[in-house]
């Protein structure tokens, strides 16, 4: 068991109809009428957590928060760090700069009065701050956010810079730009940035701490791939779920796509069993505590 350093766990709260992957078939003015499941959901992950003894940070929709706002003070109330995955669940780019900040400071302004704490984590749904909407550091740090998990340096079609480092660090304004930097002074336009956390191999960064690829690699190849980065790189990992990768039975998507229908129910079954053996090889924290 891995001792001497403490990862970051993180749990996305949002519900199987919320995901990027259904999007088209998905739209915000539909998910009233469907089944949810987050908040049992949830529960199982809080459970399983009491009994390892370990706190996470819970990025928490805001949608799931609006309707379900003893979840939020459950989550608090056991220990848990609250932070904020936006309102709705919609990727950076597809919404106009003044519909994100009306969508971060409705979220982050509701987790606060549900929690009774501060709210200074954000993590963009489906991980979408890019090169191409870096403007996003800018409404962050004007709501009050005082770091950032959205970055995964890898490329996918939803996500990715894959230049950026692997471990946390800043992004810091450069004119029009942000650039990550491992330190800054005070005079400098920056957030703290948390990215989700790879491995290299061959000078290629490969997804490896959470979601599918959890699912998708055989558990040994997962805690080979952490145990390399605790103990070979000697840094923390960020690992990432969500509530709805623990429930095999949930509702089946009508019209998905193949590729998303795959990437979405494979494994399911397996998940908690995966994730009490990883609660038991690796010792975790939320991100702030980290």
């Amino acid at each position: 068991m891995t001792e001497t350093i403490r990862n970051y766990l993180t749990i996305d709260v949002e519900d199987y109809f919320h995901v990027s992957a259904f999007e088209d078939i998905s739209p915000p003015d539909t998910w009233s009428m469907r089944e949810c499941r987050v908040e049992s959901n949830t529960d199982l992950i809080l459970d399983i957590l009491d009994e390892n003894n370990t706190k996470a940070t819970f990025f928490i929709l805001g949608w799931v928060a609006d309707r379900y706002p003893h979840l939020t003070r459950s989550i608090a109330d056991r220990g848990h760090e609250i932070a904020c995955h936006g309102y709705l669940h919609q990727r950076v780019a597809l919404m106009a700069r003044d519909q994100y900040r009306q969508d971060i400071r409705r979220a982050k302004g509701l987790l606060e009065d549900q929690s009774g704490q501060a709210v200074n984590g954000y993590r963009a749904p489906s991980y979408s701050i890019t090169r191409q909407t870096c403007w996003a550091f800018d409404e962050l740090i004007a709501a009050g956010f005082t770091y950032d998990s959205s970055i995964f340096p890898m490329r996918h079609d939803y996500y990715g810079i894959p230049d950026w480092p692997r471990f946390a660090g800043y992004a810091v304004k450069n004119g029009d730009n942000w650039i990550a930097a491992p330190r800054v002074d005070s005079a400098e336009t920056a957030i703290r940035e948390i990215p989700i956390t790879t491995l290299n191999l061959a000078g290629k960064n490969l997804p490896i701490a959470g979601g599918g690829y959890f699912r998708l690699l055989p558990y040994h190849l997962t805690r080979w791939g952490l145990q390399q980065i605790n103990n070979k790189e000697q840094r923390p990992f960020v690992f990432y779920l969500h509530p709805w990768e623990f429930d095999p039975h949930q509702p089946r998507m009508a019209g998905a796509r193949i590729k998303s229908r795959f990437r979405h129910y494979l494994n399911l079954d397996r998940t908690e069993a995966r994730f009490r053996a990883l609660l038991r090889d690796f010792k975790f924290g939320p991100i702030e505590a980290v």
